[in-house]
């Protein structure tokens, strides 16, 4: 399983990269094995001017469990650490987004191509009723690809059949290079 972890606000015990290091101690708390962290990324806002800039990484996990209750760990983490979803791609303490199962595509292809070839300012203001794997704009985000490729640069994905590494390559030098190592 892999996991994109972010925090752009500080939570009342510290700074967004400390959100992180306590949500891979959460994370071991609630049961799940952290199998790779990747190094922590400083990355800017998504989308561009909504909130201060973001901590990003990413994680792999070794789980028997299924999406739906490793999702709910998650969002037991995310509440206990501030997490308010008040708006879509709003600043948050902390992001826990389950980013792909393997070859797997949650709940099936055809929802999975729905919400992919979704318009941009339809997925502002709307999001899915049930997990979509692998995540829809997983292509799409620097953010998410860069952290991955510490962990799970080979990864395929299940759709289009494309690895990590070559996913990132696909975007433009000025968005995979605005993604910071600290």
């Amino acid at each position: 399983m892999l996991v994109a972890l972010g925090s752009n606000l500080p939570e009342p015990q510290g700074s967004p990269a400390a959100n992180l290091v306590r949500a891979l101690s959460e994370l071991r708390a609630e049961g799940l094995n952290v199998c790779a962290v990747s190094r922590f990324f400083e990355t800017p806002c998504f989308p561009a001017g909504a909130g201060p800039d973001y901590i990003n990484a990413a994680v792999r996990l070794c789980s028997d469990l299924d999406a739906c209750a490793v999702l709910e760990k998650m969002h037991r983490i995310e509440a206990r650490m501030g997490r308010q979803r008040q708006t879509r791609w709003g600043m948050r303490t902390l992001d826990l987004d389950l980013i792909a199962i393997a070859d797997r595509v949650l709940p099936d292809l055809d929802t999975y191509r729905h919400w992919r070839a979704l318009h941009p300012q339809e997925q502002r203001l709307r999001a899915p009723d049930e997990l979509v794997l692998p995540h829809p704009r997983l292509e799409e985000r620097a953010f998410v690809l860069v952290p991955l490729a510490d962990i799970a640069p080979d990864w395929h994905h299940p759709v289009s059949g494309v690895t990590v590494t070559d996913m990132l390559a696909a975007l433009p030098r000025d968005i995979r290079q605005a993604v910071r190592p600290i």
